[in-house]
């Protein structure tokens, strides 16, 4: 079979190792391939692994032996899922392999901000010392509200870790997520986002990007947020939006921002919409790599090449995830 593996960036050996172990031919497409060199890969290709790079109803139309899209990790928002359908290709991602990761990540950039360590880092690096001045007055994270944006398995390893972990109230957004879950968790369920924004001292983000969701954070939200709050991303960039969060930060709207995600990346120094952040000691900066730890890529493996091998020997794909746009698909399997 031929499978083709885009995003070579993000190195998995383990899965092209064993699927040419396996007599199949693996090719690799770097990051930022593009459309049309997508398109020439794919047309004799069995199977289509893909991490970020857009897999559009033009790229699925011209595959014409297609037999499944497996993206190797969570946001299945770069794929064109009812042109799959429509084709009869099965799309599978990998939902669990970094649900605790991902909210450590956020954690760390939350905690990472209310004690100011970036800047201090810099201050020590350049000076050796700094002396207790108000300017490095930090933040306990005890007694604080944090406010979670989506209370998926992310959500509430997020929620886990600050409330029973760090004894923060927890308040979390999640429409469709009923409020005995929430409660038994010990958390408070908001029916508003605003009123989750105003009374939140850390705003943590762990929804899904779908048309609901893009730009579900703009300019009024921001504006209901408290000057002193924090905002942290590592779930999609475009949830926020990014031009208002700029002017936020700009004009201090709010404190400070934690962001693992940006709408359009890789994030530079110059020449993009969000390279004003750089020169900002309110702001962590991370490359969306709050998934990447040795186990959750040796999980993330692990599973990748259960589902692909699902696929090749034409046994029903497991579908993890709860996600809508990927229920009812024929030759899936749901737990």
């Amino acid at each position: 079979m031929k499978i083709v593996r885009t995003d070579a960036e993000l190195q998995v050996p383990a899965t092209e190792a064993t699927l040419r172990a396996a007599g199949h031919d693996v090719i690799s497409l770097p990051d930022g391939i593009g459309e049309d060199g997508l398109i020439a890969a794919v047309r004799d290709a069995d199977l289509l692994l893909m991490c970020y790079t857009p897999v559009t109803s033009r790229v699925i139309d011209a595959a014409a032996k297609l037999r499944g899209i497996v993206k190797y990790g969570v946001g299945i928002d770069a794929i064109d899922i009812p042109a799959a359908k429509a084709r009869g290709i099965t799309v599978v991602n990998i939902p669990e392999y970094a649900e605790e990761t991902v909210a450590e990540g956020a954690f760390a950039l939350m905690i990472a901000l209310a004690r100011k360590l970036v800047p201090l880092d810099r201050k020590m690096r350049a000076e050796g010392w700094a002396w207790p001045e108000p300017a490095w007055l930090g933040s306990d994270i005890a007694g604080k509200t944090v406010g979670i944006v989506g209370f998926g398995r992310i959500g509430r390893s997020m929620a886990r870790m600050c409330g029973a972990g760090f004894r923060a109230n927890v308040m979390a957004y999640s429409p469709h997520t009923p409020a005995g879950e929430m409660e038994a968790a010990g958390v408070t369920r908001c029916d508003s986002l605003h009123d989750l924004l105003a009374r939140s001292d850390m705003v943590s983000i762990h929804c899904v990007l779908n048309d609901s969701t893009r730009h579900l954070i703009g300019e009024a939200e921001l504006r209901a947020m408290q000057p002193h709050a924090h905002l942290i991303n590592v779930s999609r960039g475009a949830i926020v939006d990014e031009a208002a969060l700029l002017r936020a930060l700009q004009e201090g709207w709010i404190a400070g921002a934690g962001l693992d995600v940006f709408g359009d990346e890789p994030l530079r120094r110059d020449g993009h919409m969000m390279s004003p952040l750089f020169g900002m000691d309110n702001v962590i900066l991370s490359p969306h790599l709050t998934f990447y730890t040795a186990e959750a890529m040796e999980r993330m493996e692990r599973e990748t090449l259960e589902r692909c091998n699902e696929m090749l020997e034409g046994r029903p794909v497991l579908i993890k995830s709860g996600d809508p746009r990927l229920q009812g698909q024929p030759g899936a399997r749901y737990p």
